[in-house]
């Protein structure tokens, strides 16, 4: 660090799931460098090696309380996957649906709760857009906290129809859904689905979803916000957004990929890949690599089936005990956005900056998810047939390697099962956040967030500057997850 440059921790983060620490090296007003510290180890994987491996399905869900259902997904499919069976469609669908309706309360409250809260700052507060801000935002007393909080409520009902309880269900097993919906389930969840689009085409979209889902370009998106400039929560973002700079803020790898989400008849509402320069490549997990020169772990880099996750108690090198996941030797980024990149949306590949992802990118490919996500829900609901079955049988091997690969709110989240004598010889969890909030590998390249936060603006007496909360908030991190 030369004379110029100073050092500040910023953190502990508030409105995050866990802790999060990122030491900033600052110079010339800006981040120079940054490093991310996931400080609270947990060790999930070490809790499950030994047991059934059907015990998976009531432990991992307690990974988090606020995207349980990603982590009973990704188990039940590993499970199936060990026992070669496959769920029938009615399992898909509800499986589908519960596990939709956990993310998209994600995105709600990421975006209402957790993100819009930051502009209501008095650092705004000459701008003409901030005390509007404020009456809908402002933690604890925003108008559109409490809505959406409500909504939010409302539509989690879905929950009790079909999961019988969030968090930490157990109706999501490896065959499908121990809940066989009826007649009058079929018309309870979509009147709950409906209410809800209702309500975010009035508050969020101030638009139908179906006119929203067609912005292909970023004129388009322009076009649409100059209309009604004055509507919807979406074209207030807008508005910040251009009096900020958003569009160029908080640049990541310019790497995205995707396990692909909801795969109902074979075929997933969001596609598994890796975008790269345009280019939408297959995705081949077996390039997956966890690196541990910057981990506060023993051991060598490993692909999840040989990995293992053995803490350094002396905590002699490294900065966090979050691995640091690389494809290929690479960083990726995951989430909403990389999924809209994924699936082909015209519009996405235009919200990029220079190639890279950034804070305006990652907020309205969020929104975009819901919007696209309800309408799919409304669609699986109307194709359950009550009276087939839900679920399918499958006895558990003796020995097997399986994976459950799936797309929780905040992006790739992966499970790695190797049984041996009938118990649970490995398990590795691979989170979203573990990918996006990593810290250096071996050969010293920065993760996700860590690049993002390069070059953001540091303003004089800032301990945790306003610049880089929009920048983290913006992968929405869940640091309980990030190390298992």
């Amino acid at each position: 660090m030369t004379e110029d440059t100073r050092r500040i921790i910023a953190g502990p983060f508030n409105r995050v799931e866990g802790d999060l620490e990122i030491r900033l090296d600052i110079a010339g007003g800006e981040v120079r460098s940054a490093y991310v510290n996931s400080p609270l180890f947990r060790g999930f994987e070490q809790i499950l090696e030994g047991k059934d491996p059907r015990d998976a399905l009531t432990i991992v869900p307690r990974i988090c309380g606020i995207c349980s259902i990603s982590q009973s997904v990704a188990a039940s499919r590993a499970l199936a996957a060990a026992q070669g069976i496959l769920p029938p469609p009615n399992g898909e669908r509800a499986a589908a649906i519960v596990h939709a309706a956990e993310n998209i309360a994600d995105h709600l409250t990421h975006f209402h709760i957790f993100f819009m809260a930051d502009f209501a700052r008095a650092v705004y507060a000459n701008e003409p857009w901030h005390s509007e801000v404020v009456e809908k935002f402002k933690a604890k007393g925003g108008t559109l906290v409490g809505e959406a909080l409500n909504a939010r409520s409302e539509f989690l009902h879905i929950m009790g129809i079909l999961a019988g309880k969030w968090p930490h269900t157990l109706s999501l097993q490896p065959g499908g859904v121990t809940k066989a919906p009826d007649q009058r389930d079929r018309i309870r969840l979509l009147a709950i689905i409906r209410q809800f689009r209702a309500w975010a085409e009035t508050s969020i979209f101030a638009d139908t979803l179906e006119h929203v889902l067609e912005i292909d370009s970023v004129d388009a998106l322009r076009a649409w916000h100059a209309r009604d400039a004055g509507r919807g929560s979406l074209r207030l973002f807008l508005t910040i957004s251009d009096a900020l700079g958003l569009d160029r803020m908080g640049p990541g790898p310019g790497r995205f990929m995707s396990y692909g989400a909801y795969p109902v008849d074979g075929a997933p509402l969001f596609p598994a890949g890796v975008w790269e320069n345009g280019v939408i490549a297959p995705l081949d997990t077996s390039l997956i690599v966890e690196d541990l020169a910057s981990s506060w772990m023993l051991g060598q880099p490993a692909h999840p089936f040989e990995g293992r996750t053995w803490p350094d108690e002396a905590m002699a090198d490294g900065y966090s005990w979050c691995k640091a996941p690389r494809l290929g030797g690479e960083t990726a980024e995951v989430g909403a956005f990389a999924r809209m990149l994924i699936s082909g949306h015209p519009l996405a590949a235009q919200l990029l900056h220079a190639g890279a992802a950034n804070v305006r990118a990652r907020v309205v490919g969020r929104l975009f998810e819901i919007a696209a996500t309800v309408v799919a829900m409304e669609r699986w609901v109307s194709e359950i047939i009550p009276g087939e079955t839900f679920i399918a049988r499958g006895r558990m091997p003796e020995s097997a390697r399986a994976t459950g690969l799936i797309e929780a709110a905040r992006g790739s989240l992966g499970h790695w099962l190797v049984i041996e004598q009938g118990r649970i010889a490995s398990y590795q969890i691979i989170a979203p956040t573990t990918w996006n909030f990593s810290p250096r590998d071996a050969l010293g390249t920065p993760g996700p967030v860590e690049q993002a936060l390069r070059g953001a603006r540091v303003l004089p007496g800032e301990t945790t500057p306003v610049s880089v909360q929009h920048i983290v908030r913006s992968f929405d991190p869940c640091m309980v997850c990030t190390v298992h």
